[in-house]
This record gives structure tokens, sequence and C-alpha cells, in this order.
């Protein structure tokens, strides 16, 4: 089974530091759309999973972020696209939760529900903690420098092992050259 895993925010769109609060605000980053279409024609599940405290924050409820998650299958659709399974934390920081990255928890949920592990399946994010849940869950942290991944570079904190790509597509473009080359 050949499955990756993204986070939302920063990846597949362009993120904030006021949150995406409604459907209007969620903006695909260009070529991510492509890049996940381009994913699922070469057979990979594709799975989301993301940290969304704005709903423990009271920036927005369950009911738009459902929305904002319907805009987003709509444009993959539009372009033969999918996501095969989005997870997310609706929890604040300190709501001591299993599920909030930088904590494994929905990537141990996910190897759950599939009945897989994750030793050889790349994760991509833009942030310290998408990558540090990642490791945790045994899968391959790649970081893109959308979103927050710039900033995430110049704290220089990460392993020297972790792949840096400019996007999603530059992740995606890579993979799938190397899986022709097999």
């Amino acid at each position: 089974m050949k499955l990756i895993i993204l986070d939302r925010d920063g990846v597949i769109n362009k993120d904030s530091d006021e949150y995406i609060k409604s459907p209007e605000e969620f903006i695909p980053i260009p070529g991510s759309l492509e890049a996940i279409a381009r994913l699922n024609h070469a057979g990979y599940i594709v799975v989301v999973i993301s940290n969304q405290s704005g709903i423990a924050r009271r920036y927005f409820d369950t009911e738009t972020l459902h929305n904002i998650h319907e805009k987003l299958r709509n444009l993959l659709n539009d372009i033969g696209g999918h996501i095969d399974v989005l997870l997310y934390c609706p929890h604040g920081p300190d709501d001591k939760c299993k599920c909030r990255k930088p904590k494994p928890g929905l990537f141990e949920e996910l190897k759950n529900r599939l009945h897989v592990r994750l030793d050889n399946t790349i994760a991509v994010g833009d942030s310290l903690r998408d990558l540090q849940a990642a490791e945790a869950s045994g899968a391959k942290p790649f970081l893109v420098k959308t979103g927050k991944g710039m900033r995430t570079l110049r704290k220089n904190t990460l392993s020297k092992t972790i792949p840096v790509y400019g996007s999603l597509a530059d992740v995606v473009n890579d993979l799938l050259s190397q899986e022709e080359k097999e």
C-alpha cells in the first residue's frame, strides 16, 4: 500500500497566523492540489492530519471546518483528485490530548484504522510539530518551505536527515520521478 500523510495549513493551502476560519480563507498553494491528484493517479492513499485548534479557541466551529474541507474536496474533485482520509485535532495546546501534534495520536489512529505500519510512509509538514509527530509514529518526515516552513528552518532545530523541499509539488515531483526510475 502506497500511503502519504500531509499536513493541511501551510502544505496544501496558504497558512495564516490568524487561522483559516472560513472556506473563503482557504486558498490552495499553487501546485498543491495538482500534486495531490498526481499522487492519487499514481496509486497513493492520501491522508491529511491537521491540528485545528481554532475550534477550541472558538474562532470557528466544527461545521465551518467541515465546509472548509468540503471546499478542498470539491477543488480536488474538479481536477480528478481526492483525499482518502482526513483526521484533525480540535483541541487547544493546553487540553493535554493525545491527538494534537507533536503527539502522534492521530498517526496512531491512522495505523489502527488502516491496519498499517508507517515505517516507509512520508509525512509532509511545514512545522517542527508536524515533523515530531511523524517521527514519533515511525513515519519519515519531510519539510516544505511553504507555510511556516521557512520559520521552521530558521530555528535550525531540524535533524540533518530530514529532507527539505520548496513545496508539496516539489515533494511529489521527486517522489514520482524516483518511482519511475525503479
